[in-house]
């Protein structure tokens, strides 16, 4: 290699530290969003994506997106992927590539459902939760480990049934504030109505949200610790569209709610959960405010949300019904990449 290819290539190299530009954008196992200017510039977030049914790998690009290009935020999506075709599937519970990650992370959003990762992944989601980061959990998070296969392993202890001493419930309930208990909702007939909890209205997560509609059904919550505050009660649907009637002989659920996790870290990290978030519930407006409202609060940028945040999607979304097995074949983490 002679001397004016040696210097082209550190100028290459140059141009791309200096404006920014993350070698990982290139990789074909995650997806990097490296935002526009807004108030999120500086900021870093980390999106895991991984289940087998609410089409997390549609939603949560979807969402990045949003908040890198309207927001700032620097943006890296992550996947359940084949190691052998680096083709996204969510059926593989035990390859999430890219949780490293996590290390520069402000904040991570995460959509699993009973993933059981090599140790070497699962140190990375562990060790940012023992930091006392915060984090937005949607829908099936409250289940998002399953160690079935190994249940001898030491980060067992998380899984979502998980009987150990101190560790009742798993990562869902003793990080979260709960694991799975049920389908509240008759799965797959009848939607969620939310109800914000009037008590705390004037909550910054809750500004500019007015109507949430859903058509994932409601989840059974048994108890949420004593520090968890929700802001938003789930009401059964007689039915999967936004004006199907209420079911009166249903309870109502809690569907949002915040709460602190003392970490091991002695720290205490900000939460939010909501068993609301597939692909296909993301398509209501006041849903993704409402997450994105919660990415804000979770960072401590609570005073920066304005009365309306813009959440208008961009390019094209058009999310796949939730369902087992009905996920698109072929996607890679490339298929997400923003072209402008």
């Amino acid at each position: 290699m002679n001397k004016q290819t040696n210097r082209m290539l550190l100028i290459i190299l140059i141009t791309f530290i200096h404006t920014g530009i993350s070698f990982a954008q290139s990789n074909p196992q995650w997806v990097v969003y490296q935002g526009n200017e807004g108030p999120g510039k500086g900021k870093h977030i980390v999106f895991v994506s991984g289940d087998e049914e609410y089409r997390s790998e549609e939603g949560l690009p979807m969402l990045a997106k949003i908040l890198a290009e309207r927001h700032g935020f620097k943006c890296t999506v992550l996947f359940a992927v084949d190691p052998k075709t680096n083709n996204i599937d969510p059926d593989n519970q035990t390859n999430i590539p890219g949780l490293e990650h996590l290390k520069t992370a402000d904040l991570m959003v995460m959509l699993l459902r009973f993933r059981e990762l090599p140790d070497e992944q699962m140190k990375h989601i562990v060790d940012y939760t023992n930091a006392g980061k915060p984090i937005v959990a949607l829908r099936t998070s409250t289940h998002a480990f399953s160690y079935s296969r190994n249940k001898e392993n030491p980060y067992a202890k998380y899984s979502y049934n998980s009987k150990i001493k101190g560790w009742e419930g798993g990562y869902g309930k003793q990080v979260l504030g709960e694991t799975w208990i049920n389908h509240h909702g008759v799965h797959a007939k009848e939607g969620t109505r939310a109800l914000i909890n009037g008590l705390v209205k004037d909550h910054a997560i809750l500004r500019g949200v007015k109507d949430i509609w859903t058509p994932t059904d409601v989840y059974g919550i048994l108890g949420l610790p004593n520090d968890a505050q929700v802001l938003i009660f789930g009401q059964t649907t007689m039915g999967m569209s936004s004006t199907s009637p209420l079911s009166y002989e249903k309870s109502v659920m809690p569907v949002a709610w915040i709460r602190n996790y003392s970490s091991a870290s002695g720290k205490k990290a900000k939460i939010f959960t909501t068993t609301m978030g597939a692909s296909i519930d993301l398509i209501s407006e006041d849903l993704r405010r409402l997450i994105v409202n919660a990415c804000y609060w979770s960072i401590g940028m609570e005073n920066l949300i304005p009365a309306q945040n813009n959440v208008q999607v961009v390019g094209d979304y058009n999310p796949t019904m939730f369902g087992f097995g009905k996920y698109q074949r072929g996607l890679s983490p490339s298929t997400f990449e923003w072209k402008k």
